[in-house]
């Protein structure tokens, strides 16, 4: 199956948030497949990471490492030019962005423990980041068969919502669905074979999920290799007729 609908060349892939977790797990199944011919290796310090140096030395020919801060826009942009320096277009986009429990952002139990410093931190990352990053790839992105997959969480669905708290987290995650929503409509006017996906890859033992890891159901802890195979799953099996839509990593939709 292609990894991107109707694709029938290698794919140039783009991972944000690539030295850890889900999207480090990504890389290394992505670098490991046929159909993918280069993959943009980004973080913070990509290129001072060591599991990204390990990758690197098995495939010097096919990955390319990039610093950039997501967080910053001046940044995203520098990260769009040294991008189509090497391609003229990407077919696949990872955002793997997320921050739930890091000050100045934190989990909050109660209304009393909202603040400016962690709202912002929080949309900073989980929500401003990811939509700021499509902006800037935009150019990349508008023609030929595409996917952009942005990982959501279930807690940002608003009907699914019994337990409250986490304020932030689930605020943000809820403000990056509508904005993926709205941007995979402007895309099907600019590109319609662009795919759109938001997608749940399930509570897995990353550094974000660890504070709270004991509260996690036998058997519902994923490890990164495996939500990485899930969500690729996951895209393999959606193209431009479920763009703008939301999914968890077992293959069923999520409501809004």
């Amino acid at each position: 199956m292609s990894l991107v609908n109707h694709l029938h060349t290698p794919a140039n892939v783009l991972v944000c948030g690539a030295s850890q977790g889900i999207g480090l797990a990504l890389c290394t199944q992505l670098l490991a497949r046929d159909d993918v011919a280069q993959v943009f290796a980004v973080s913070r310090h990509a290129t001072s990471s060591p599991a990204l140096d390990a990758l690197f030395a098995e495939h010097p020919q096919k990955m390319l490492r990039i610093d950039c801060d997501a967080c910053s826009e001046a940044a995203l942009q520098t990260l769009a030019t040294q991008v189509s320096a090497r391609c003229n277009q990407l077919n696949l986009v990872f955002c793997t962005l997320g921050v739930l429990q890091e000050a100045p952002a934190r989990a909050e139990k109660a209304l009393t423990q909202v603040d400016m410093a962690g709202l912002l931190s929080s949309f900073t990352t989980n929500c401003f980041a990811p939509v700021l990053l499509l902006r800037h790839l935009q150019p990349l992105l508008r023609q030929q068969p595409m996917t952009y997959v942005a990982l959501s969480a279930r807690v940002g669905s608003i009907s699914d919502n019994h337990l409250g708290g986490w304020y932030s987290y689930r605020a943000s995650k809820a403000a990056l669905n509508q904005l993926m929503r709205t941007a995979s409509i402007e895309f099907k006017r600019l590109n319609p074979a662009s795919t759109i996906l938001l997608l749940h890859p399930g509570t897995t033992a990353t550094r974000l999920s660890q504070p709270f890891q004991g509260n996690v159901a036998p058997g519902k802890l994923f490890s990164p290799a495996f939500a990485a195979s899930c969500v690729l799953e996951l895209v393999s099996r959606h193209g431009p007729k479920q763009s703008g839509t939301f999914w968890a990593w077992d293959g069923t939709p999520i409501a809004w």
